[in-house]
């Protein structure tokens, strides 16, 4: 009788957590951090991926946090509104930090493993809020990612998120994109589709080499 099969198995007990972050800029050392995502994914009983739980904030930005104007003319995001709900640093970080710490610990995971379009970017401003706010346990990996840009290099013959997904068939809204929890929705669809493809390609679970 086969095992059903877990998510714990499919990544070496990394937990993935989709991400995706606005920002004042491209520096995570001085410039402000606005608004994060996070997706996670469940595993069904034929090893398929899916998009799960969202965790999602408005952030103000940190004290003397850099804000470039070219920045937020490109993501539109208006810093002073009071209807963003925006909420501090602080409080962003250690809620998605608890939230994501309880489904990582749920799904017999030891470490959550960052997933993004252009990872390093990401998570160099999570890295940076995370460090400005003292979260003690993080649940993130430091260092390891999974960058959905490379994999859909490979995959699709895309780099470009809207690109890929379009590739993959995945509707892609370009007046909502810029937004983390849009961008973070589609680049989970992208990355579970690029997942579910190679399973189905007989690429997962890994058959014993044959002995010469």
């Amino acid at each position: 009788m086969l095992s059903t099969p877990e998510l714990r198995d499919r990544f070496r007990h990394y937990f993935p957590v989709i991400i995706d972050v606005e920002t004042a800029g491209f520096n995570a050392q001085t410039d402000a951090l606005l608004e994060i995502a996070a997706v996670t994914v469940r595993m069904d009983e034929a090893g398929m991926l899916h998009p799960d739980q969202e965790i999602h904030y408005h952030i103000n930005p940190f004290e003397g946090a850099n804000i470039e104007p070219a920045a937020i003319e490109f993501n539109g995001i208006k810093v002073d509104c009071a209807l963003r709900g925006a909420v501090d640093e602080t409080e962003a970080m250690k809620g998605l930090s608890k939230a994501i710490s309880k489904l990582q610990k749920a799904a017999n995971c030891q470490r959550s493993v960052i997933v993004a379009h252009n990872a390093s970017f990401d998570m160099s401003f999570v890295n940076a809020a995370l460090a400005r706010t003292n979260v003690k346990r993080s649940p993130f990996h430091p260092f390891v990612s999974f960058d959905t840009t490379s994999l859909a290099a490979l995959t699709l013959g895309q780099t470009v998120l809207v690109k890929a997904c379009e590739a993959a068939n995945i509707a892609f809204d370009q007046k909502q994109a810029h937004g983390a929890l849009y961008d973070a929705q589609r680049t989970a669809e992208l990355f579970c589709f690029m997942m579910n493809r190679y399973q189905s390609l007989g690429g997962w679970p890994l058959e014993p080499l044959e002995s010469d």
